[in-house]
């Protein structure tokens, strides 16, 4: 009975990476991979906590919270964009809220850190978790992206989008 087990559970990791990479694959995006050192020297101890541990940053907390210019919301790992600014709205929520992403940049696990599962989302690129999906957000989607503002920067309209991070 136990040998059972194990084999489902490695069967089930090898599904879940295997629907990563097909989350890749869709993007087009080739996958930057990096050490948590290399990560730590480039990004701030909080964005690393929320991007490559899952941490999450206290509600309203973020600037972005208050971004209201036209513009693109990247990683702030991998500088992926991520979300056009005509799909942020207030939610209430004291983080950052999207109906919809760009198309094909967001990979997706459950995660049941709260006993409840939740659906959270990650950039495609480097994996940098960027918050949760929930299903109470605004039309056309009906889906709120509740996104942690440390896990984005800001590129306003008219400003080149720096150069994808290798």
């Amino acid at each position: 009975m136990q040998r059972r087990h194990w084999i489902a559970g490695v069967f089930g990791v090898f599904a879940a990476a295997t629907a990563n990479l097909r989350a890749q694959d869709k993007a087009g995006a080739t996958r930057l991979v990096k050490s948590p050192a290399e990560w730590r020297k480039l990004l701030s101890f909080d964005s690393f906590n929320i991007l490559f541990e899952e941490g999450t940053e206290p509600p309203g907390s973020s600037p972005l919270n208050n971004e209201k210019r036209p513009g693109t919301f990247i990683c702030a790992a991998c500088f992926l964009p991520l979300f056009d600014s005509a799909k942020k709205y207030e939610s209430g929520t004291g983080w950052p809220s999207f109906w919809d992403t760009l198309p094909g940049v967001m990979g997706t696990k459950k995660d049941f850190k709260l006993i409840f599962p939740r659906t959270e989302y990650h950039c495609v690129r480097c994996g940098g978790h960027q918050g949760h999906v929930f299903d109470d957000g605004p039309k056309p989607t009906g889906l709120r992206y509740c996104n942690n503002g440390l896990a984005l920067r800001f590129v306003p309209r008219g400003e080149k989008l720096p150069a994808l991070r290798t």
